[in-house]
C-alpha cells in the first residue's frame, strides 16, 4: 500500500486538531469531524475535508482515528459512522478510554470488520502540534504497514505493547504513565500553594533543588504556568485530567490496588473544575488548595 492514505480524524479538540494538521502536512488525505464544527473548520485551510457527520467523514477512509472524550463517546460516534465504514479499514482508537471500555470498542470493530488498534498517545498540546507524541500501540502485526505512516506523522516514536488491541495493553500503559503525570502535577500545585501560605518565595525552592535529583523540567514547566498565570489555552484541560484520574483509580480498584494519591488527585481536579477552572490547564488544580482563588 502507498504511504499516502485517506485518514479520518473523529474529534478535533486540542490533540485531534494537531494530529489532523500533521497528517495533512505529511501528504495524507484528511477528513475530519467534530461535534462542535467550529473546532474543525480551521483545518480546511490545511486541506482537510470538514464533514458534517461521522458517516460522511469516514467514507473511503483507509484509517479512522478517534480522539474523543472517553470510551462511551468513541463508541457513540463510531455507531453514527457505522453505515459508511469500509470493511478492512484500520481503526486507530486513541481516546483515553480506560480498561473497561476497550472490550466493547473492540467488539464493535469485530462486528464491522475493522482492524482494531488500541493506540493512546503520550503528550499534550505542544508535542501534538510538533508531531512529537509517543504512540502506545497494540494491534496485529499484519496491517501495521497501514497505520505506521499515521503514527509517524503524529509521533516521535511508537511503542508496541502487543498484537491484540482488544487486550488493552496500550491503554494499561497509558494509565500507568498518566498516573505519574497527574501525581507530579498535583504535587507541583500543592508545593506552590504551601510556599504561598508560608510566605516562601517559590524561586528559593527552585534554587534549592536546582541540578539535583529532585529537579525536573516538568515541575518547572507546570509551576511556570501557575506563577505566570498562563493556564489558557490548556495543554491538557482540568476536566479531561479529572476523567483520566477517575479511570486510573477505577482500574486500580478493579485489580485490588489502592491508589490514595491518585484518588486525592482526582478530587483536587474535580474541585478545581467546580471553581471554574475546568477548561484551563490541569496545573490549575493548584487553586483547589484554596477556598477561593487567591
Amino acid at each position: 500500500m502507498s504511504d499516502q492514505l485517506t485518514v479520518t480524524v473523529l474529534g478535533t479538540g486540542i490533540m485531534g486538531a494537531a494530529m489532523a494538521r500533521n497528517l495533512a502536512r505529511a501528504g495524507h488525505g484528511v477528513r475530519v469531524w467534530n461535534r462542535s464544527r467550529d473546532k474543525a473548520e480551521p483545518l480546511a485551510a490545511e486541506g482537510a475535508h470538514v464533514a458534517d457527520t461521522p458517516a460522511e467523514a469516514v467514507q473511503g477512509a483507509d484509517v479512522v482515528l478517534t480522539m474523543l472524550y472517553d470510551g462511551p463517546a468513541a463508541l457513540d460516534v463510531m455507531r453514527q459512522a457505522a453505515g459508511a465504514l469500509r470493511p478492512g479499514a484500520a481503526w486507530v482508537q486513541s481516546t483515553t478510554a480506560g480498561i473497561g471500555a476497550i472490550g466493547e470498542l473492540a467488539d464493535f470493530a469485530r462486528e464491522h470488520r475493522l482492524v482494531f488498534y488500541d493506540a493512546p498517545m503520550l503528550g499534550t498540546r505542544q508535542p501534538a502540534e510538533a508531531g512529537q507524541l509517543i504512540v502506545l500501540a497494540a494491534g496485529p502485526a499484519e496491517g501495521r504497514d497501514v497505520v505506521t505512516p499515521v503514527f509517524d506523522a503524529v509521533g516521535a516514536r511508537t511503542v508496541w505493547t502487543g498484537e491484540d488491541g482488544a487486550a488493552g495493553s496500550a491503554t494499561r500503559l497509558k494509565l500507568v504513565a498518566n498516573s505519574w503525570v497527574l501525581a507530579a502535577t498535583s504535587a507541583t500545585g500543592e508545593t506552590l500553594a504551601l510556599a504561598k501560605a508560608l510566605g516562601v518565595d517559590p524561586q528559593g525552592f527552585f534554587d534549592a533543588i536546582a541540578g539535583g535529583p529532585l529537579d525536573m523540567g516538568y515541575l518547572r514547566a507546570k509551576a511556570g504556568l501557575i506563577l505566570d498565570g498562563k493556564l489558557s489555552p490548556a495543554s491538557f484541560a482540568v476536566t479531561t485530567a479529572a476523567k483520566d484520574a477517575r479511570l486510573i483509580v477505577a482500574a486500580a480498584e478493579e485489580n485490588g490496588v489502592r491508589l490514595d494519591v491518585a484518588a486525592a488527585g482526582a478530587e483536587r481536579l474535580a474541585r478545581a473544575a467546580e471553581q471554574g477552572h475546568g477548561d484551563e490547564d490541569m496545573a490549575a488544580a493548584y487553586y483547589a488548595s484554596f477556598d477561593e482563588k487567591p
